[in-house]
């Protein structure tokens, strides 16, 4: 599954307690990979995260918003941005393709 792989984590800082949790996380902080910051600028961030395997983004980012779109039109799948769990307690996809 996907914990097997490392977790490219794009941010844009606005909310550091996020990544605090996922690295204190057992299971997904041991896989986390932050960009350098002398590295990171936004075409690259973008470019990064339309490319991946996966991408799970935030719905309230337009910037997650872009890559998500980006990454429909170019045939990938494999998008987390807009879920919720159903009656049965499994995740699903809240809007249409």
């Amino acid at each position: 599954g996907m914990l097997e792989h490392p977790i490219l984590f794009i941010t844009d800082n606005q909310r550091p307690e996020i990544l605090e949790k996922l690295l204190a996380d057992p299971d997904i902080g041991p896989n986390i990979r932050l960009i350098p910051e002398e590295a990171s600028w936004v075409g690259g961030d973008i470019t990064l995260a339309v490319m991946a395997d996966v991408f799970i983004g935030n719905p309230a980012s337009s910037f997650s918003g872009f890559i998500a779109k980006s990454r429909v039109s170019l045939g990938y799948d494999d998008n987390y941005l807009f879920r919720k769990k159903n009656d049965d307690g499994e995740w699903v996809e809240v809007c249409d393709k």
